[in-house]
């Protein structure tokens, strides 16, 4: 059975950091790209970063220059370092794996909340 779990959530001051991680055994050596998304009470799940198979990273533009997600497949865990964080990124963060041959079955974790105080 596949199970990603993430791990790291919690609550910090703006200003603070956090990093999360996603342990994702048989993933990170994989061929697709991961990913982290975010869910904020009452809103739709948002992308937020994603890294791919070569280590090449993108980043909403909400978070870039902030955040910065990174994997290591020795240890099988993806992690996502969260800096200068704001009220606004308060939500549930989901860590999502991909298999298949086109990266098309799609695996989730279960959350960790982040929670920024102003």
């Amino acid at each position: 059975q596949v199970q990603l779990v993430e791990s790291g959530g919690g609550s910090v001051q703006a200003g603070g950091s956090l990093r999360l991680s996603c342990t994702a055994p048989g993933f990170t050596s994989g061929n697709c790209a991961m990913d982290w998304y975010r869910q904020a009470a009452g809103k739709q799940r948002e992308w937020v970063a994603s890294i791919g198979p070569d280590g090449s990273t993108s980043y909403a533009d909400s978070v870039k220059g902030r955040f910065t997600i990174s994997k290591d497949k020795a240890k099988d865990t993806m992690y996502l370092q969260m800096d200068s964080l704001d009220p606004e990124d308060t939500a549930q963060y989901l860590c999502k794996a991909k298999r298949g041959i086109w990266c098309g079955i799609n695996y989730w974790g279960q959350g960790t909340q982040v929670t920024v105080s102003s």
